[in-house]
């Protein structure tokens, strides 16, 4: 408990500082809808090249959004982040490269429209399944459609002290983890016993999120969660950051950059030889060019 209230004041203090840049205002019993989508695209085109390589072809689309309801002292905010991509060479075939939904909805009562009283939830899971690559013959899959799939529900306090800003901090707070997959169930992916599809922790929760027009023509939304179970492992912080910096070239173009960092204390890495260790930070970074749209 005690390095998440750090990490609260911590953010607080930070997001509080810049939100002193940032005017924008909700405006009550008014919908307020922020964001971006789009699609980015890779070529790799060779032709008798001495050096070697080969074809490839890769697309990701993706959507970061919020929208945002104030109705006199309630509020009423969601999020929604979408990403799927993939990648296709003559020698691997197509192999799926980014693969995300998340989504958080909560409600919050305040006096003084700046601290909320708030219950929140939110869902995590992916579309399509997963493997490890270079896929080898009889290998399965490794994850796939709620499996995993990862929800938060709980109540406390919110920090918001503007439209692109807001700190969240629960002491009461439920993490369940779903896997809703006979197979990966039974070889206990994920934290779950082996053979069970489901599991429950109660610990503390922390989340962040901020919106900011950095400079021109240049966008960045995170959003960080924190938690640590109320068991033996208490002290232990699962992590899951997303980082998604926008920079419009044009009316049309755009190129992004998107990160996540993860950790979970419960998920075990597993080498190519299929020894298990213990867990490890788990990193992801896409850099892309494309068309998008901010709303």
């Amino acid at each position: 408990m005690k390095h998440l209230l750090l990490a609260f004041a911590f953010v607080v203090s930070t997001l509080g500082a810049y939100a002193q840049d940032d005017k924008e205002e909700l405006v009550d019993g008014k919908w307020n809808l922020k964001g971006v989508t789009g699609i980015n695209f890779s070529q790799t085109a060779m032709s008798n090249w001495a050096a070697g390589g080969e074809n490839s072809l890769a697309g990701t689309a993706y959507l970061n959004g919020s929208l945002i309801r104030k109705s006199g002292n309630w509020l009423w905010s969601n999020a929604l982040a979408l990403e799927y991509g993939l990648t296709n060479t003559k020698s691997q075939g197509t192999q799926k490269t980014s693969d995300k939904i998340d989504f958080t909805t909560q409600l919050g009562y305040t006096t003084d429209n700046k601290w909320y009283y708030t219950v929140m939830g939110d869902l995590k899971t992916q579309f399509a399944k997963g493997y490890n690559y270079p896929r080898e013959e009889g290998v399965s899959y490794i994850s796939k459609f709620f499996a995993p799939a990862y929800s938060n529900l709980s109540a406390g306090i919110e920090y918001r002290p503007n439209a692109n800003y807001s700190v969240y901090f629960s002491p009461v707070a439920g993490k369940f983890t779903f896997v809703q997959d006979d197979y990966l169930s039974g070889i206990g992916a994920f934290g779950v016993d082996p053979g069970d599809k489901f599991r429950a922790e109660f610990g503390a929760y922390l989340k962040a999120r901020a919106q900011k027009k950095i400079m021109e023509n240049v966008e960045l939304i995170s959003t960080i969660d924190f938690f640590t179970a109320y068991d033996k492992s208490f002290g232990n912080v699962d992590v899951n950051w997303d980082l998604l910096i926008n920079m419009k070239i044009n009316k049309f173009l755009s190129a992004n950059i998107n990160t996540t960092l993860k950790y979970d204390d419960d998920v075990k890495n597993v080498k190519k030889d299929g020894t298990i260790e213990g867990p490890k930070v788990q990193f992801k970074e896409v850099l892309g060019i494309g068309v998008a749209y901010n709303f």
